[in-house]
């Protein structure tokens, strides 16, 4: 994880850049990335891979995710353009990063949060390890300041980071309609 936080506070330093954010001050570092959380998920053989689903169409309710996935693959995301699913293919040694809600919540939408899910194997066990980057729960998310400062308008109102993630996880995978409940 010490190793993760200087791959992450490089990357929300270009991410905040493209925002007009010059500084990442103690209350943004905060924001961006209070909590830091790691899953290992397995995914065992399924003899009918197509009956089952390994993890259910979403978006994360992240800053940032960032994903070590073993050889075997599974991951796939959404392309907005033709709503068509894209298997991510692993690829040794490297990782997957992708921008969370918290974050398109931030960025008033400028970065976009991404709709994936994960399939079942049939022939062979699958390991993957996320780490979620977050807010802290008791962090009040909504556009940034900086972004609004050329008079843009919000598109999402200021929500208290634990009410998303409640509501996250009140709802089935869904998709991207967690994001709806921020909507200004």
């Amino acid at each position: 994880m010490k190793s993760f936080e200087t791959v992450v506070k490089r990357l929300l330093q270009i991410l905040m850049n493209g925002l007009n954010v010059k500084e990442i001050d103690q209350t943004k570092e905060s924001i961006l990335m209070g909590s830091k959380r790691i899953n290992l998920n397995y995914y065992p053989i399924c003899p009918n891979p197509e009956l089952t689903v390994g993890v259910g169409r979403h978006s994360d309710v992240s800053t940032l995710t960032l994903l070590l996935q073993d050889d075997i693959g599974g991951l796939y995301v959404r392309n907005t353009k033709n709503m068509k699913w894209i298997h991510v293919r692993p690829i040794s040694g490297a990782l997957v990063i992708n921008v969370g809600d918290a974050l398109q919540i931030m960025s008033n939408g400028k970065y976009k949060s991404v709709e994936h899910r994960v399939s079942a194997n049939g022939s062979r066990n699958r390991i993957s390890a996320p780490i979620f980057v977050n807010p802290k729960a008791s962090d009040i998310i909504g556009p940034l300041p900086e972004v609004l400062q050329s008079g843009e308008k919000p598109l999402y109102k200021h929500v208290l980071y634990s009410d998303y993630v409640k509501h996250f996880f009140r709802k089935a995978h869904d998709g991207k309609a967690t994001i709806e409940f921020a909507k200004a």
